[in-house]
């Protein structure tokens, strides 16, 4: 099997038990993994604090992805601190809710814009950073969803923005294959997350996905987790750019 025993890993994107991110930062954990999680801001501190340290956290530090210094702060502390990093998962995005809830073609040039920098470019940025702290390759990871592909009913304005983050993700891996940096997007069918719940009718989307998917269950943490564990391991040390569907075979049913 594989183990990730010793490995450095950076989690983003932790809100609560309910997170991908918390999910996957449990499977890092229990294949021997250590541990940077970072928090939105104050009023999200109280609720990843704890599940930081349930998860030994060797890190842990604020980090708003639009704000510059935080960023800085938090590499240079990994850098100081770990002297590498081998793994870094983002798993955060945002659109204004005014735009999101609205047609594509209405959507405001601001909140497009936002939603690029926070969904797409903030792991574009991250990338950056650590890649100086990956000297003898490493595994970076992003989240996606099926409307980036095709059309999902109230997915709205996040499809065309995961459409490029899963762009980026290509480029990327192309990029920094030659340093043995692998770059993949998870790609989890319909969970019932709080970043999900700002999606209308989001409740018929999951039953929806339950009753066409091959194995008639919704894709878990537990199961993102897994496959993200994989991917952070030398096993997989020769899997890039892809996007991978970890969703009961939903994606494959027209």
């Amino acid at each position: 099997m594989f183990s990730l025993s010793g490995k450095k890993v950076l989690v983003v994107g932790i809100a609560n038990t309910q997170s991908i991110a918390y999910g996957c930062a449990r499977a890092f954990r229990q294949q021997g993994a250590d541990l940077a999680i970072t928090y939105l801001n104050e009023k999200a501190e109280p609720h990843v604090r704890p599940l930081a340290e349930e998860l030994e956290a060797e890190i842990f530090l604020p980090l708003d992805v639009r704000n510059t210094a935080e960023v800085d702060a938090l590499f240079d502390e990994i850098g100081a601190k770990w002297g590498r990093l081998d793994t870094v998962l983002h798993s955060i995005a945002f659109a204004p809710r005014e735009d999101l809830h609205g047609r594509v073609i209405d959507c405001s040039a601001e909140g497009f814009g936002i939603a690029m920098d926070i969904s797409v470019h903030s792991f574009l940025r991250m990338i950056r950073k650590a890649e100086p702290l990956m000297p003898h390759g490493g595994t970076c990871m992003t989240v996606s969803f099926q409307g980036a592909s095709r059309v999902v009913e109230h997915y709205n304005m996040m499809g065309p923005v995961k459409a490029a983050l899963e762009s980026a993700v290509r480029y990327a891996a192309a990029e920094l294959g030659p340093k043995g940096i692998s770059v993949h997007a998870l790609s989890p069918g319909p969970l019932r997350t709080r970043a999900a719940s700002g999606i209308d009718s989001f409740d018929e989307l999951l039953n929806a996905a339950a009753d066409r998917a091959p194995t008639h269950q919704l894709a878990t943490i537990e199961d993102v987790g897994a496959y993200a564990a994989f991917l952070a391991s030398d096993a997989a040390a020769n899997v890039t750019g892809g996007v991978h569907p970890i969703d009961g075979g939903y994606s494959i049913i027209d």
